[in-house]
């Protein structure tokens, strides 16, 4: 069995696209997920790149991905990478490819100069959990994750007059 972990590049959005509304589905959100493959394209490789991203490939077959975009840490001064998904298909499960993942963004962090490597996890999801504390991950108990979207996004933005520009 042959593996290969790379950065995704042109020609990958089809197969990321697949895996993130298999990931949706998985996590009982697939009404929410809207994502196209020109999204993705757009995302990964148009003239502002907002997502960066490694595909797993097994035998040349698109067997894992993890999307990732930088972030900041004012304290520290510098950027880290947050984690926004990471999905292994069912099939791949078990193999040490999510950690391989995650350790490859570390390699990522170590050698860009990043302080850090960030992501959330469904409180359910007891499988990942026990990953992210087997690679020394530590839960932000203190930290309260908050999220505007949908209606509320557009409802929010509204409050501001258009000739405001603040």
């Amino acid at each position: 069995m042959s593996e290969l972990i790379r950065p995704v590049r042109r020609g990958d959005e089809a197969e990321l696209t697949a895996m993130i509304h298999e990931l949706a589905a998985f996590e009982h959100a697939s009404d929410e997920c809207t994502v196209t493959e020109s999204h993705m394209g757009e995302a990964l490789f148009g003239p502002a790149p907002t997502v960066y991203g490694h595909l797993v490939e097994v035998d040349g077959q698109a067997a894992a991905a993890a999307l990732w975009f930088r972030n900041f840490s004012t304290w520290d001064g510098v950027a880290g990478i947050y984690l926004e998904d990471l999905f292994v298909r069912p099939q791949f499960r078990r193999r040490g490819l999510a950690r391989k993942l995650l350790a490859t963004l570390a390699r990522e962090c170590v050698e860009r100069g990043y302080s850090r490597l960030s992501w959330a996890v469904l409180d359910w999801n007891v499988n990942a959990i026990a990953l992210y504390d087997a690679v020394g991950g530590k839960q932000q108990d203190e930290w309260i994750t908050y999220r505007v979207s949908g209606p509320d996004l557009s409802d929010l933005a509204s409050e501001l007059a258009p000739e405001s520009g603040a």
